[in-house]
């Protein structure tokens, strides 16, 4: 890992509620990778109380 991508999430969170073209994606939270690499440290805006949660790579634009 560099200096420029150690503090930057590896992961974001969302909150999906319903299915296919009719889901709705609301951003919860980020995840980061641990130092040791067997796990991630989850930060969250928002506790979802329905739906799931679904974890995407940082750079993909799928709930954006």
């Amino acid at each position: 890992m560099t200096d420029a991508t150690k503090n930057r999430p590896s992961h974001r969170l969302f909150n999906v509620t319903g299915d296919g073209d009719n889901a709705r994606w609301t951003d919860i939270g980020v995840a980061f990778a641990t130092k040791d690499g067997n796990g991630f440290t989850l930060i969250l805006n928002a506790i979802p109380v329905n739906g799931r949660v679904v974890m995407r790579t940082a750079d993909d634009k799928k709930g954006s």
